[in-house]
């Protein structure tokens, strides 16, 4: 079956792998992406299946050790095993294949600390960072999505909040940070000429900003129904927290790429526009 950025089997995959994220999370989910072909798609496809992959993980909410996968193959490692992944602050830890929830960094994902990296960590960093780019874009559309429906449901004064500008302009800037955020990430995938990784380490950059972005102003517009553990909102800015933090923070990457750039003395054309 050959998969192409619009065919006909690249939706019903997409429909299959939402449906098994549904479903299940952490190994089970692990699982039931190794028998849609994950491993395969990765070796083959990497520039259709980590965007569609690691999208959907945030847009659904679910979680998977699969970003292991994605740094080992870039590596010219086997997949299905761990590698470590660093940490903001100089740490690292291993995202465990079993449910081993680890209360001192994340209460739901196996995440555990570990006392130092390898050489798979480091030669897939950028693969890696371009696959959490993709997750952190997920994760900012679902908000996006909790904070619009809120915003056309939620009725103040006798009108629509969805009236108010204030509320527009949140879930426009909100909007404008994801699109650019993934015109980055695509750039980074299209970029054929990139040694030091700058492209991934920008688009990472950049969806991170988009995801605090977005939980800034979707907290704003879900008021005080944001805050409550019953809402949904909570888990997506939790989980882009995270993600931001893994493989590099935005802050950490905007200023190692601008090391990056003083050292080249020049900016490196990375897109054709």
């Amino acid at each position: 079956m050959e998969l192409t950025s619009d065919s006909e089997e690249l939706q019903l995959l997409a429909e299959s792998i939402r449906t098994a994220m549904r479903a299940a999370s952490g190994a089970k989910l692990d699982a039931a992406l190794a028998s849609l072909g994950w491993h395969d798609m990765l070796d083959e496809i990497p520039d259709i299946a980590i965007p569609l992959v690691f999208r959907l993980l945030g847009e659904t909410g679910a979680h998977a050790p699969v970003l292991n996968d994605v740094v080992l193959s870039a590596a010219g490692k086997a997949t299905g095993g761990l590698t470590p992944l660093p940490l903001a602050g100089d740490s690292w830890v291993v995202w465990k294949r079993e449910d081993i929830p680890s209360s001192a960094i994340d209460d739901e994902l196996p995440i555990h600390p570990v006392a130092e990296g390898d050489s798979a960590a480091h030669a897939g960093l950028a693969a890696g960072r371009q696959a959490l780019g993709w997750w952190l874009v997920g994760a900012s559309r679902a908000m996006l999505a909790l904070a619009r429906q809120h915003a056309l449901d939620r009725v103040q004064f006798g009108r629509h909040i969805s009236s108010f500008q204030a509320i527009r302009h949140r879930l426009a800037e909100t909007l404008v940070a994801i699109e650019g955020a993934e015109a980055t990430l695509q750039a980074a995938t299209d970029a054929s000429d990139d040694p030091d990784g700058l492209a991934c380490l920008l688009a990472k950059a950049a969806a991170g900003r988009a995801a605090l972005t977005a939980a800034r102003h979707c907290q704003q517009v879900l008021g005080g129904i944001g805050f409550t553990a019953e809402h949904t909102l909570h888990r997506h800015v939790k989980r882009a927290l995270l993600l931001d933090s893994l493989l590099g923070s935005t802050r950490e990457l905007t200023h190692e790429a601008g090391k990056i750039l003083r050292a080249k003395g020049f900016a490196p054309r990375l897109a054709e526009l």
